[in-house]
């Protein structure tokens, strides 16, 4: 089968076709056909090499190359013997974390995949997953959002955060959210209750009542180069929440050992897959209680990567960007 490797570092980095095996599955897997993903700006660090010059480095291999894309969606080909949800010819969506999914075939847990229904395009689940179930364990498993509090969530016309701006709001929740000008009427469309555009102004001048909690979704070039400590928007978010508040950040990484005062309790996490989850962003997505936006949708090629991953760095943009070997 072809894949789709990383052949060399850089901004984007260089992709090419190569050969690839066909992966073997567990009895717990099953083999899907890939027909999407998407492109997470979790790759930068890696696809530009300097996640090798921070101490979370030493996790990832520099031997070259490497098959990225951890969201998938597709058609099951085939499934392992302890396998009960997911049938041959299954659409699915879901996460690959073992293996990259810029490739024909991918094996992948079942616990990690949801089916889906046929109103659900291939375009669209493959932008899902990672930005949803992120989104989703930010707010409630690790935030702990309760109805009539008040979120800050940093970025807000993103992956992560247009798709946290909908389930705050869904939640009964109040939403301040942060975005460029460009992009407000896009994020108050989706909920938010104010905006403010944090390359203007400090948004500490303008948000006048702390908050409960903020999801910080910005990531800043000083974040890596400070191994994981808390860049600008970080240390201005602090400085908004309430005394036993709460910060979750997806891109600070070494702020679980950051000092804290007035008890405000800080985590960094990286999103869990399961059934659990996918079920209910999947049932959510189908009765429009959530709208993922895409941006622009590039063909899954070496030069449609090479193109996706340019557009990402580009502005104005919105939602997610997704590649696909199809244009339902």
């Amino acid at each position: 089968m072809k894949a789709i490797g990383l052949t060399s570092f850089g901004n984007p980095g260089t992709f090419e076709e190569i050969d690839a095996d066909l992966p073997d599955i567990s009895d717990n897997q099953v083999l899907i056909e890939v027909k999407a993903s998407s492109i997470n700006p979790g790759d930068e660090p890696l696809r530009t090499g300097e996640i090798f010059k921070s101490s979370v480095g030493g996790q990832w291999s520099e031997k070259l190359p490497i098959i990225l894309g951890s969201d998938v969606a597709g058609i099951v080909r085939a499934v392992g013997k302890k396998v009960t949800r997911l049938k041959v010819d299954d659409r699915v969506m879901g996460l690959a974390i073992h293996s990259g999914a810029y490739q024909d075939f991918v094996a992948v847990d079942e616990d990690h995949l949801a089916k889906l229904s046929e109103g659900i395009s291939y375009e669209i689940a493959g932008a899902v997953p990672t930005i949803t179930l992120t989104a989703k364990q930010a707010l409630f498993d690790h935030g702990s959002l309760l109805k009539g509090q008040k979120v800050l969530i940093q970025g807000g016309a993103g992956g992560v955060g247009h798709v946290a701006v909908q389930l705050a709001k869904n939640h009964g929740a109040y939403v301040i959210t942060t975005a460029r000008k460009y992009n407000h009427d896009f994020v108050k469309a989706l909920g938010a209750d104010e905006v403010y555009d944090y390359t203007e102004f400090d948004i500490a001048d303008k948000i006048h009542e702390k908050v409960d909690l903020v999801i910080d979704t910005v990531m800043e070039a000083s974040i890596i180069e400070n191994n994981g400590v808390l860049g600008k928007v970080g240390e201005k978010s602090l400085s908004l929440i309430k005394d036993n508040g709460k910060y979750v950040s997806i891109v600070s990484f070494g702020v679980n050992s950051y000092p804290m005062e007035r008890n405000i309790k800080t985590y960094f996490f990286q999103s869990i897959p399961n059934y659990s989850d996918f079920d209910k962003i999947v049932n959510w997505i189908e009765r429009k209680e959530l709208k993922i936006h895409i941006d622009k949708n590039f063909s899954l090629s070496p030069q449609g990567i090479v193109d996706a991953y340019i557009n990402s760095k580009k502005q104005p943009k919105k939602g997610r960007i997704s590649v696909s070997k199809t244009q339902e």
